[in-house]
């Protein structure tokens, strides 16, 4: 079976972990190109083809300013992401406070036997 494009939508835009990094910079604030070349330590040419992914998906905006195209986090595409891993999230939660179960039974039961040795 053929894979997806990646353009296709933010689920496949954010498999790529150097997107995700794109992204994770954008949360803090707009940044011009320069800055996410010089914080992720990639080529220019390489953040310039993750960041039209981003935008063709609608994951980031740009805007120009002056000389330099500015980008900026639009998160309502994550939107489907958070609704799905809701699921997950539920699962875990419910994971461990089965474990908070156990281990407050196994420290209620290590303090009855340090009770006894004394």
């Amino acid at each position: 079976m053929a894979r997806a494009a990646t353009t296709a939508d933010a689920f496949n835009a954010v498999a790529e972990p150097r997107r995700r990094q794109i992204l994770d910079v954008l949360v803090g604030g707009e940044r011009p190109v320069n800055d996410l070349v010089a914080q992720l330590g990639l080529a220019q040419p390489l953040v310039s083809k993750h960041l039209r992914v981003l935008r063709e998906v609608g994951l980031v905006d740009v805007r120009d300013e002056g000389r330099q195209r500015v980008y900026r986090l639009n998160a309502h595409p994550l939107k489907p992401i958070h609704d799905w891993l809701q699921n997950y999230e539920r699962s875990w939660a419910q994971r461990f406070d089965r474990l908070d179960v156990v281990l407050q039974e196994l420290e209620d039961q290590e303090k009855g036997d340090d009770g006894g040795d004394e």
